[in-house]
């Protein structure tokens, strides 16, 4: 690993924005280490710039402790830019790291088309920022808008999905049961999935859909009527 040593001044800045964006990984990942241990806003830039192309999951997981260990109220602005941006990754990193900071007046960036972002990592970050985030009396409107999403995507989008929609609480009790009755068996299944989830969390994922999809595949009353002849 390349040795990087901290000293003060823009030169040394300009060394670790380069290092930043080394070939080896290793090399990001002690600068953005550096960077953390050493907060200086003027890199802040760089390391939101490379927020939005760094491929390395753990450089990545640095980058962010570095965002947080500046002063929020010149990285909240810049997050907030990054949520428009074009790129899936930028949007995706700056949601995580307004997670890590944890300011509530990031609520009011957590829009419909976040939530609904046609990136499932994208998405999946926005639904668990939102849940993080939320104020006490907006969590119903938000469990009404996360409903909107059940059904979609692979294994790993739909339990981050059903986590979110657990993490909010009762509160999305209505909205699970409307989904659930609902005419088609996908977001029916995903709905009752979560509704088993949300009563007993120690519920495998896989097993809560099964069952769901045993009850969508009975009907709510023939599906009783068989779990009472089985007892």
């Amino acid at each position: 690993m390349v040795s990087i040593n901290p000293v003060n001044g823009t030169p040394q800045n300009a060394r670790l924005a380069d290092a930043l964006s080394a070939v080896d990984p290793s090399v990001r990942l002690q600068a953005a280490l550096v960077v953390g241990s050493n907060p200086a806003v003027g890199l802040l830039e760089a390391l939101v710039a490379r927020c939005a192309v760094e491929p390395d999951f753990f450089v990545r997981d640095m980058l962010t402790w570095a965002l947080t260990r500046l002063p929020p109220e010149i990285t909240l602005p810049r997050l907030r830019r990054e949520l428009d941006s074009e790129r899936p990754r930028a949007r995706s990193q700056a949601l995580h790291t307004l997670s890590k900071i944890g300011d509530r007046s990031a609520w009011a960036w957590i829009t419909r088309d976040l939530l609904r972002d046609a990136d499932d990592e994208v998405a999946r970050t926005a639904w668990r920022v939102a849940v993080l985030l939320v104020p006490e009396e907006e969590k119903r409107g938000l469990a009404d808008e996360l409903v909107l999403q059940l059904g979609r995507g692979d294994r790993s989008t739909q339990l981050s999905l059903s986590r979110a929609l657990v993490d909010l609480g009762d509160v999305t009790e209505p909205a699970l049961a409307r989904a659930a009755a609902g005419l088609d068996p996908v977001v029916a299944a995903h709905a009752g999935a979560t509704e088993v989830l949300r009563r007993n969390p120690e519920t495998g994922f896989d097993a809560a859909v099964d069952e769901a999809k045993r009850i969508v595949a009975l009907g709510p009353e023939r599906a009783a009527a068989a779990e009472t002849a089985e007892c």
